[in-house]
């Protein structure tokens, strides 16, 4: 399982993936005038330090935005997201690493309302201090699953929920698909993105085939991986389901994927894909 803090992690492959995703999103979101809500059910810190003991130790980011960071050549799709990465490095070194709720945040506009719940208490503390000046936000102190039912469905009646658990306990397929079925039945018309590390084939293929079964309709499958099938030592993939995409996002997906890919596969392992799970 993976590490519990995200800083160990911050920055790698799956983040790139899973933040250049959420900016895509949210500026989807920002084409119609009338506010929308997100919601962050698990949302970290906000911002991490690659320089910290913890992030140098497996020094991941180096082959995920470490890779991207020199990128000047970069699609239309994929410029929102590191453009809020470079946001935070104004000197032009890469060192800070805003996660979901600081890139969403950054690209929302004032009168899009935002709610970001983080569990562990130092780190909602953290997020409290780095957003307290941030419009329309609010962070809590709260298990992001519950927070489904705190706040789904918002007073906007449009909008995006991102459920991004560590996947550091046993069982958490069964809940973060449990959560989408749930997150759909009080908010049919929201969007909903989830992601999932593909670790175990059988448990992975299992959680999809649950979330095909569960009755929501209109699911979109996106996958990136940049090791081999079989890779143990470390995370060689990860995918993300998006219930409610935007109009053409799967063509979007598609060529922002192959993008990354070609950038962050190790010796041209792994591969990327976009289909729809469950069709409309």
């Amino acid at each position: 399982m993976l590490a519990y803090r995200h800083l160990f992690h911050a920055g790698n492959f799956a983040d790139c993936f899973k933040h250049a995703l959420l900016a895509q999103l949210i500026l989807a979101l920002k084409q119609k005038g009338k506010p929308f809500f997100y919601l962050d059910t698990h949302a970290g810190i906000g911002r991490y330090d690659l320089r910290h003991e913890w992030a140098q130790k497996l020094a991941e980011w180096k082959d995920g935005i470490g890779r991207l960071w020199g990128e000047r050549q970069v699609p239309e799709a994929i410029a929102p997201y590191l453009e809020a990465v470079r946001a935070e490095n104004p000197d032009g070194r890469l060192r800070f690493y805003p996660g979901s709720p600081r890139i969403a945040r950054r690209l929302m506009r004032s009168g899009d309302r935002m709610v970001a719940c983080e569990l562990n208490k130092t780190d909602c503390a953290q997020l409290q201090t780095l957003l307290r000046d941030a419009a329309n936000t609010t962070v809590q102190l709260m298990d992001g699953y519950q927070a489904l039912r705190a706040f789904l469905p918002p007073r906007e009646r449009r909008g995006l929920t991102l459920v991004d658990s560590s996947f550091d306990r046993a069982g958490e397929y069964a809940r973060v698909a449990e959560a989408l079925r749930l997150a759909h039945q009080r908010w049919s018309t929201g969007m909903l993105a989830v992601w999932y590390p593909l670790m175990a084939p059988g448990e992975v293929r299992t959680f999809e085939r649950g979330v095909e079964q569960s009755g929501v309709r209109k699911i979109l499958k996106l996958v990136l991986a940049v090791r081999p099938t079989g890779w143990r030592a470390s995370l060689r993939g990860c995918g993300m389901l998006i219930v409610n995409p935007p109009w053409k996002f799967d063509q979007i997906a598609s060529s922002m994927l192959g993008w990354l890919w070609e950038r962050l596969a190790v010796n041209g392992a792994g591969g990327h894909g976009v289909e729809w799970l469950v069709p409309e």
